[in-house]
């Protein structure tokens, strides 16, 4: 039986928190194979350019997106850590509640609860806990900083692990 318990923090999501956010949790890896598909656009568009008489123009916008493509991948954290600056929940404070029902995070653009009922993992990192879920038919996952933690709270989520 879970014991009581409740603990409650605010931070600002700023670009020091995105960027941890996307270090600790993101999975993608700059592999040969995660250029595949770039190498393959590139390669195609060339071989359109010197061997058949398609446009010039059509065979050097497939090597284009081929290069765009492989640009993406080299490029993703920064240009995803942009996007979450862009967005109007920048900057904004977050109130952090965890107690035995699950984890509830509010501000002003946007209030969600994780119920511990729902999380099918958690995994530790360096810098923070990564609770897996799955509500309904969807999975996902959210990434609590341990910065924004307690040491009880910290040990609390990790008692959770066993779920």
């Amino acid at each position: 039986m879970d014991t009581p318990f409740s603990y409650t923090s605010t931070f600002v999501l700023d670009k020091a928190h995105f960027n941890e956010c996307y270090c600790e949790s993101a999975t993608l890896e700059l592999s040969a194979k995660a250029f595949l598909k770039s190498s393959i656009l590139m390669l195609f568009g060339l071989i359109l350019l010197l061997f058949t008489p398609v446009n010039a123009y059509a065979a050097w916008f497939v090597v284009a997106l081929g290069i765009l493509e492989a640009l993406s991948l080299y490029y993703n954290q920064p240009w995803w850590v942009l996007r979450q600056m862009l967005s109007k929940a920048s900057n904004s404070e977050v109130t952090l509640t965890i107690d035995k029902q699950g984890v509830l995070s509010e501000s002003f653009y946007h209030n969600g609860r994780i119920l511990w009922q729902d999380v099918t993992s958690v995994e530790e990192t360096n810098l923070g806990f990564i609770l897996h879920f799955n509500v309904g038919k969807s999975t996902g996952k959210s990434y609590l900083s341990k910065s924004n933690l307690s040491n009880d709270a910290q040990d609390y989520i990790q008692s959770k692990k066993s779920i």
